[in-house]
């Protein structure tokens, strides 16, 4: 009888990491050797880790170049409709390990390395995150993208390529302390920069009204130079792009001004120019109107509509007139995807190209820019709306301000010839707010230059018609639709969770890494002693992984035996960590109270940012620390009980943390998280969801059987309810003594001995303004943490809810919300079949 396999050896068995042919394996090192000699001039007398690991980086890399190369060719001959997804933020994380998943080189390049010596996670850990994002709108982008080539869609990604990314946080004395994200530092293996393709960009100047129609003259120029990233779809030899615009002064940049006078002082002023490129704005839900921030928003916006521009009138069935006015079959070969309002301006922008640049009659360019644009909203928070002063417009951008003013004209001409007489609808309908400061409301501007405007969640997208929206939903109801949000299988299962896509892949085989609904069929298993015995053995390996890392890296000792409860995202008052905190206190106070009862054993893990601008938030990390800081040196507390704060939460650190969880924590407010992908990440990983009726929560609930989830406290109808009443936290301070004392601690100074006072702004919002009612669900939640413990304590219940959950997670592919934007927004069709491989003779 064979002995049995090791896990190593069963993971490499299986083909979801693909078959490791011996030839690919010496192939691999044999490019591996090559990069390290001629690209990276190193020998491996002196080579460091990071070399290996910027050879094994341009060895995949190769693997890549080919298929991109004939994908774009592809494109060229067949001439589709493009789709462009406008965002000003991608949140991508790490490129190497994701390009070998979806290449299908996993296993030949593990057993190369291996056989050279090394050890590719080693590898793996040392690429830098490309942290161009904030949060879940920038990731959700991302996982777009792997979802658009993995469908075959002829899709680019079009953003800035921020010279620093989101912050890299450092705790200190349990405060949050920010530190640039310098993450260019070693240079980037995975983009190509494209110089002759760059682009000038204007700013600033006049307009003048002239017979020959209208110029925008005296501007200030600015360069976009575009870096380009492949972004490969899942084994199908497509390969997309993303396309980064980075600012570069022109030549002459103020040598003009200066040709008399200081030479040295006009070539450091470029910097001027180049800042437009320089930084990630770190604001999660938040609009700062900062003229960088727009000047930002434009250049993105123009750099990417004459590339699109560039595209159709090049494309081999492009028009061929001499003066290139033929744009009628524009919105039939283009579509332009605005993630949220910050891309709002390709509205004003495409209208300026065609009515001014291209002379196209303004009724006819008005019809060409709706059928383009498509809207997708994913806030409803007042405080997150972006909206514009009419005089930072008026100086940087004076013909788009006039085209808006035109536009809003013919909106209001139209909204008072149906509504005749209804002033106030006019007023709240405008693009422009009037007050003593003039603002451009860009959702408006957004809604009314688009063919179709989303919400990312049903419950979202109700909310968006009957109340952010609802004037514009009652206008015109066709346009507005829902698109619940989703996470690509790619990432967040097989490479973050091998363990547990094998399993999978060995019960119903690999169909649902790109049909995920097909993990459905693990229903026929959830009594299955056998498969009940795998997914609980998994996340306990999984566990103990996350157990060692955290050791390893923050010398935190943790129980690898008791319930990780998890909730990682960003720091925000509506998130509601505060309600979790006030959980902590309660089962620390509860442990005090009877240390000799038995206790469930509990590690809460609490990670995000905090905006370094919003004080809140930056106090709600130094109450977590505080808390942990106490509870953690208490020796009646020992193994039942600690509160961590997982430090620089980032899009590496979601990979290692979600699928160690067995609680995920989606608790905000009813009716403030738009939808949330945090909690599909964790519900696909095996982990059980205690949440509100809030964003996708509702749909997981809905799918897995709200039986299946820990769902407690206020519905949105109930928030509404008690906003009408007037909520009232001292109401619930006075009625709950669990809830006063956990109160009165934070309040004296129990967590901060040393500032006794140092809580007091948190305290005083619980009680007088708090938005997010916060006391009015604790006695709900503390209620249904209760349950969660009671299931805890039956492993096997609770792995057939596990494994039920896993199962009714298809719904939250990113592929399913792809396939449902193409065909109902963009009018294009998702394709199965691949594109040959370059070793193959093209079709």
């Amino acid at each position: 009888m064979a002995a049995p396999l090791s896990d190593g050896d069963r993971r490499k068995q299986i083909s979801v990491r693909g078959i490791a042919g011996l030839g690919d394996v010496a192939e691999v090192r044999k490019s591996f050797n090559r990069h390290l000699h001629f690209t990276l001039v190193k020998d491996r007398n002196v080579a460091t880790p990071r070399d290996y690991y910027f050879a094994l980086a341009h060895t995949v890399r190769d693997h890549l170049v080919g298929r991109w190369i004939r994908t774009q060719q592809h494109y060229y001959e067949r001439d589709p409709k493009r789709i462009y997804y406008l965002s000003l933020e991608f949140y991508m994380g790490r490129t190497l390990q994701n390009t070998m998943v979806n290449l299908g080189l996993q296993n030949a390049c593990d057993e190369a390395i291996y056989q050279l010596g090394l050890d590719l996670e080693e590898l793996e850990e040392i690429e830098e995150d490309a942290g161009l994002g904030n949060g879940g709108l920038g990731r959700l982008a991302a996982c777009f993208l792997d979802s658009m080539a993995t469908l075959g869609l002829a899709a680019y990604g079009y953003g800035i390529r921020y010279e620093f990314g989101i912050f890299n946080q450092k705790i200190v004395d349990g405060w949050q302390v920010e530190e640039a994200d310098d993450w260019l530092r070693y240079g980037n293996p995975w983009e190509k920069a494209r110089p002759e393709y760059m682009l000038p960009v204007h700013f600033y100047g006049r307009v003048e009204h002239t017979p020959e129609g209208v110029k925008w003259i005296d501007t200030q120029v600015v360069l976009a130079m575009p870096y380009d990233t492949p972004v490969p779809g899942y084994k199908n030899n497509t390969v997309n792009t993303m396309r980064l615009w980075s600012a570069k002064a022109p030549n002459d940049f103020n040598l003009q001004e200066f040709n008399m006078g200081d030479y040295i002082e006009a070539v450091l002023d470029r910097n001027l120019a180049e800042n437009i490129s320089r930084v990630l704005y770190p604001n999660d839900n938040f609009f700062e109107g900062k003229e960088l921030r727009l000047k930002q928003e434009y250049f993105v916006v123009a750099a990417t509509l004459q590339d699109i521009i560039r595209r159709f009138k090049s494309s081999k069935f492009g028009c061929r007139d001499p003066v290139r006015t033929c744009f009628e079959t524009f919105p039939d070969k283009v579509a332009i995807q605005l993630n949220d309002t910050h891309p709002a301006l390709s509205i004003p922008e495409l209208m300026r190209i065609l009515v001014d640049v291209e002379k196209v009659d303004w009724d006819k360019a008005w019809e060409i820019t709706k059928r383009t644009c498509a809207y997708t909203n994913h806030t409803v928070l007042p405080e997150a709306l972006e909206r514009w002063p009419v005089s930072m417009f008026e100086k940087l951008l004076p013909r788009h301000l006039e085209i808006i003013y035109a536009l809003n004209q013919m909106h209001l001409d139209r909204v008072a010839a149906l509504y005749p007489g209804d002033i106030d609808r006019l007023r709240r309908m405008s693009v422009i707010e009037e007050g003593d400061c003039k603002r451009i409301n860009m959702a408006h501007l957004c809604v009314i230059g688009s063919h179709a405007v989303n919400g990312v969640a049903r419950i979202h997208s109700d909310i968006v018609k009957n109340s952010v929206f609802k004037d514009f939903y009652e206008l015109e109801p066709e346009k507005f639709q829902n698109k619940t949000n989703g996470i690509t299988p790619r990432r967040w299962l097989l490479l973050c969770n091998p363990g547990l896509a094998d399993i999978i892949a060995e019960k119903i085989g690999e169909g649902f890494i790109t049909d995920l609904s097909q993990l459905k069929k693990l229903l026929e298993f959830i009594d299955n002693d056998t498969f009940i015995r795998d997914v609980a053995k998994v996340k306990q390996e999984n566990k103990l992984k996350f157990a060692a890392y955290l050791e390893e890296q923050y010398k935190v000792k943790i129980n690898p035996m008791s319930m990780f409860d998890v909730q990682v995202k960003r720091i925000h008052e509506y998130k509601r960590q505060l309600l979790n905190c006030l959980h902590a206190i309660t089962l620390y106070n509860r442990i005090r109270c009877n240390p000799s009862k038995s206790f469930v054993p509990r590690t809460i893990m609490i990670g995000g940012k905090a905006a370094p601008g919003y004080h809140m938030a930056k106090m709600i990390i130094k109450l977590i620390t505080s808390i942990g800081e106490v509870i953690n040196n208490d020796p009646y507390v020992g193994d039942k009980l600690k509160v961590i704060f997982l430090e620089n939460y980032r899009v590496s650190l979601a990979e290692k943390v979600i699928p160690a969880a067995d609680l995920s924590q989606q608790i905000s407010t009813a009716g403030t998280e738009a939808s949330g992908t945090g909690n599909m990440k964790f519900m696909v990983n095996g982990a059980l969801t205690i949440g509100t009726m809030d964003g996708a929560n509702v749909e997981m609930a809905e799918e897995a059987g709200e039986e299946n989830l820990f769902i407690f406290g206020m519905r949105v109808e109930d928030v509404e309810a008690l906003d009408r009443k007037g909520y009232n936290a001292r109401e619930y301070y006075e009625s709950l003594p669990e809830l006063r004392q956990a109160i009165d601690q934070i309040s004296s100074g129990f967590f901060s001995p040393r500032d006794p006072g140092c809580f007091k702004d948190v305290v005083n919002m619980l009680m007088y303004h708090d938005r997010f009612k916060v006391f009015a669900d604790y006695e709900a939640y503390i209620k249904c943490q209760g349950q969660v413990d009671q299931l805890f304590m039956d492993p096997r219940e609770w792995t057939r809810k596990v494994i039920r959950n896993i199962a009714c997670s298809g719904k939250f592919s990113s592929d399913r919300t792809i396939t449902e934007y193409a065909r109902e927004i963009w009018g294009v069709e998702p394709s199965a079949t691949a594109i040959p491989p370059p070793n193959l003779p093209r079709n």
